[in-house]
């Protein structure tokens, strides 16, 4: 028994311009986290992702391109809450799918996304 979790992206449900190779490498991931789950569920392993929106990291600059303010707006325009994600967001959602309280999540590719992918 226990829990596997990857990391994927929103990249891999909404992708973005300029960036096929690393939208399609999220897409796969998503569907290898299904599939292992398939696999691994009869050995009591629960498989699922995280498909985080860009968080304030040094990361960012590799999505935004040039970091001002009227780029980080832009940017911010696209995510209904408002706010990039931050290292809490992540880690509070990678708790509860590897916590006991998920014992019956399986499979899943959670979009902690502030609602970009709506």
């Amino acid at each position: 028994s226990g829990a596997i979790l990857n990391i994927s992206s929103t990249a891999a449900i909404s992708p973005r311009p300029r960036l096929s190779w690393y939208n399609a490498s999220k897409g796969w991931l998503n569907t290898a986290t299904k599939g292992m789950a398939v696999e691994l569920a009869p050995l009591g392993v629960r498989v699922n992702a995280l498909n985080p929106v860009a968080g304030d990291t040094p990361l960012l600059k590799m999505f935004m391109g040039e970091d001002t303010p009227e780029m980080r707006a832009k940017f911010l325009s696209t995510i209904p809450l408002g706010r990039f994600s931050t290292p809490e967001d992540m880690g509070n959602a990678a708790c509860y799918l590897c916590s006991d309280e998920a014992s019956m999540i399986t499979g899943v590719c959670m979009e902690v996304d502030g609602g970009r992918c709506i």
